[in-house]
């Protein structure tokens, strides 16, 4: 039974084994539960409503993954999409959180169809190699900023834009978070990042920068999800900025799975032998089910974590896998005061650390042709800069596009390619003229 629900097999598996990969793969991905929410408050969302939807939609679309896809793989709230969502789409743009919620939903409605009529590789292949590595450099620097800026650690210049901000309990708190995550993920302690967080919390409640609500109990019935529950604003999603910042979202989506899905499977060795990762298409649409019911209950895109990889490394070979971390997810929601009472500054250290892992990816960039090498510069330094991941990605696809035009490399261009680049340069010069 094990074996056709989940993928199981009693002769090569152990269920003690699969327990404890899902337990480490919790405990290494359990950071998101206090992240997701900080971020998305600062876009007006209620910080408890959030964090039921993060845990929900988190067991809900892992939970799916493993009996649809039978992997041992979790998924919840992408970090990078969220800040995208928060500081981009809201802050940025000045989108209300109803429509932003509203486009993530529409964009889950497109993968789940782009994943049935199996379009997604061709949208894969139409964005470059490089700028695939780019843009998970530039939202990993992105990341990192926001955590940053958030701890007060950097700050406005009037003369310099940013600089070194003053050393208060706050911005001493988050660079003590930064150290020490750092140091036990060079110990390859499980769930480093929410060790830091939790080190953190305790350390800012002694002294003074967080403070325990009166008769503060660690447990207590799941937060309402009224506040958020299907909040969606469709009416401004049709114009050409937002039907562009849904195709983003799409992008990020499938490019974030797809990556993660390939690097943990090597590593698990569960790839058939043309290279291709086994039921990629059920863990595809378990995601896409994930990002849509997410929004509805109010929080961001869903995707599958690279921390997966933690439980892999532990031995985790099946859905049970999955289906354990899944139930820590909601066992979770009965425990939201204490993730709530996290202060920013002890979420800096899991930003910043994310960030590092996720600039690793610059190494695989080709930088000895400039044609490659200069849009995949503009698309990480363009988010940092422009303080939105979408500019970034707007930025280098159309500098890679015109790039290659002026250099005669017409064919290296991709039918969608060109057609995105015309959809880019129409927005700015719609944003110009109106």
């Amino acid at each position: 039974m094990l074996k056709k629900l989940l993928g199981f097999d009693a002769s090569t598996m152990n269920l003690r084994t699969e327990f404890i990969a899902g337990l480490t793969t919790f405990l290494t991905m359990s950071y998101i539960l206090a992240v997701n929410p900080d971020i998305l408050s600062a876009a007006g969302m209620d910080k408890g409503s959030v964090f039921t939807a993060t845990a929900l939609s988190s067991a809900i679309a892992t939970i799916l993954l493993a009996f649809m896809a039978k992997l041992p793989f979790a998924q919840a709230p992408s970090m990078g999409i969220n800040a995208f969502f928060a500081f981009t789409l809201v802050n940025g743009m000045g989108y209300s959180w109803e429509t932003a919620l509203a486009a993530v939903f529409v964009e889950g409605v497109i993968f789940m169809l782009l994943t049935v009529f199996n379009v997604r590789e061709k949208i894969v292949d139409s964005i470059p190699l490089n700028l695939r590595f780019a843009i998970s450099v530039g939202i990993g620097m992105f990341i990192a900023f926001i955590g940053l800026k958030n701890a007060g650690i950097i700050v406005e210049n009037p003369a310099t834009l940013v600089a070194l901000g003053p050393f208060t309990k706050f911005s001493l708190l988050a660079i003590f978070g930064i150290l020490i995550s750092a140091a036990m993920m060079w110990k390859r302690i499980k769930g480093a990042l929410f060790y830091g967080i939790l080190i953190c919390t305790v350390i800012g409640v002694c002294i003074g920068v967080t403070e325990l609500p009166a008769n503060f109990s660690p447990v207590s019935m799941p937060q309402s999800m009224a506040p958020t529950f299907l909040k969606f604003n469709f009416m401004e999603l049709l114009n050409l900025d937002m039907v562009i910042i849904v195709l983003v979202l799409v992008f990020m989506d499938i490019f974030n799975t797809i990556g993660t899905l390939v690097g943990a499977a090597a590593q698990a060795g569960m790839m058939d032998k043309n290279g291709k990762v086994l039921h990629m298409k059920e863990a595809l649409m378990a995601d896409a089910i994930g990002t849509t019911v997410g929004a509805m209950f109010g929080t961001s895109t869903v995707t599958t974590y690279v921390e997966s990889t933690a439980g892999i490394a532990e031995g985790g070979r099946s859905g049970v896998t999955a289906l354990v971390t899944g139930f820590f997810f909601f066992l979770a929601l009965f425990f939201s005061p204490l993730f709530l009472l996290v202060p920013g500054a002890a979420t800096t250290g899991a930003l910043v650390i994310v960030g590092v892992l996720m600039v690793q990816a610059v190494k695989d960039i080709n930088f000895q042709d400039m044609s490659e090498a200069l849009p995949a510069f503009i698309t990480i330094l363009g988010m940092v800069l422009t303080y939105s991941i979408a500019e970034g990605i707007a930025l280098g696809l159309i500098s890679y596009t015109l790039i290659r035009i002026l250099t005669g490399q017409f064919r290296k261009v991709s039918v969608t390619l060109y057609i995105l680049t015309a959809l880019f340069i129409l927005r700015y010069i719609s944003d110009q003229l109106f």
